[in-house]
């Protein structure tokens, strides 16, 4: 079967992040890593900063010189992993091959399906469900596709279809290939070769010599191939649903029908993927924007719709506080066990676990 391999890459993710939790910061050159008299380095930058050169992994009081005028915003991995946590709920309403490289950027196989389709629906819920821009890159295997997200960055949308790789790949940077770092970047320019047309140009039995393996890599890269599948790492911890209301609101019944239909989507994919739960976060923000989260760990697993129902039901009635009114209500499921896990011995599942938020 021809493949289909999307790539998704999220723009400027941690300060995108910031941007979208604050609104004052939205515009304006910032930075999130770690404050220049601790010796901080930048971990990402918003591309209103990078307009100034400042890039990842540059001390921050470097980048604080270079645009004197840099916000800097300290991580909050938390945050970062809880929105990963969402993209990734998107990505796996489309496939279930799915290939995480990092918190923000994972290669999907979508192979049978319209890829195009898929890639602009998974870009529009992104940016509709979270206020987040996602690159997404379209091609037959992983290598192109992965080129393709990051050649209009941010928010590109860029197909390289078998008929255009010569033209795509011939201008490009030798070091746009993959296993070509700096160091082999210079060595090849050393040979002459400083586009991929060249390497293509260049003898390949030089090339072979001088490079064993890695050069016969680089040649197969640089006619646009790449047979590495998509590896179905990823395992979800946990499934969410978050519901903000357009008034505030503390009516009981209005909670209770919202978490009955929360808990039903949750259900739906839970029992997609034939998996059973043990843990229930609720998630609360108030008028006032104050966030609680409450949790609940079940005697056994289930995939049970009324059991959930109940469980989250007693968070919000016996452990919340509805003194004030709710503007935004999530639920999460966690603590999963799949159908290939091991029997889990009963222990005290909570007191060992990481919290998350939710």
């Amino acid at each position: 079967m021809y493949r289909s391999i999307v790539h998704v890459d999220m723009d400027a993710f941690y300060a995108s992040i910031e941007q979208k939790d604050n609104p004052k910061l939205v515009n304006k050159p910032i930075v999130v890593g770690g404050p220049p008299e601790a010796r901080g380095v930048v971990c990402t930058a918003s591309y209103e900063a990078r307009r100034y050169g400042v890039h990842s992994a540059m001390p921050t009081s470097k980048a604080k010189k270079i645009c004197p005028q840099l916000l800097i915003i300290p991580v909050r991995m938390g945050r970062y992993i809880e929105i990963s946590h969402h993209i990734h709920e998107i990505f796996a309403e489309h496939t279930k091959l799915i290939e995480p490289i990092s918190l923000d950027e994972a290669f999907l196989d979508v192979s049978g399906q319209n890829a195009i389709e898929v890639g602009l629906k998974i870009k529009k819920e992104i940016k509709k469900k979270l206020n987040l821009t996602a690159s997404v890159g379209i091609s037959h295997n992983k290598f192109l596709a992965k080129l393709a997200s990051g050649y209009k960055k941010p928010g590109g949308f860029t197909v390289i279809k078998e008929s255009e790789i010569e033209t795509f790949l011939n201008p490009l940077p030798v070091g746009k290939l993959w296993g070509v770092g700096p160091k082999t970047e210079r060595e090849l320019n050393r040979f002459g070769i400083y586009y991929v047309k060249d390497i293509l140009e260049y003898d390949e039995k030089i090339i072979v010599d001088k490079f064993g393996k890695k050069g016969r890599e680089l040649l197969s890269y640089a006619r646009g191939k790449d047979d590495s599948p998509v590896e179905y790492k990823y395992l979800r911890k946990s499934f969410s649903e978050v519901s903000t209301f357009i008034q505030d609101t503390n009516d009981i019944e209005i909670l209770r029908e919202q978490i009955s239909k929360m808990t039903n989507l949750i259900v739906r994919k839970i029992l997609d993927d034939q998996i059973h739960i043990k843990t229930i976060t609720l998630k609360i923000k108030y008028e006032d924007f104050i966030l609680i989260t409450r949790s609940t760990t079940l005697s056994s697993f289930t995939n049970d719709y009324k059991t959930i129902l109940k469980a989250a039901e007693k968070l919000i009635f016996e452990r919340i506080s509805l003194d004030k009114k709710v503007r935004l209500l999530g639920i999460q499921v966690s603590n999963i066990l799949y159908p290939d896990d091991p029997v889990q011995m009963e222990l005290d599942i909570e007191r060992m676990l990481c919290k998350e938020e939710l």
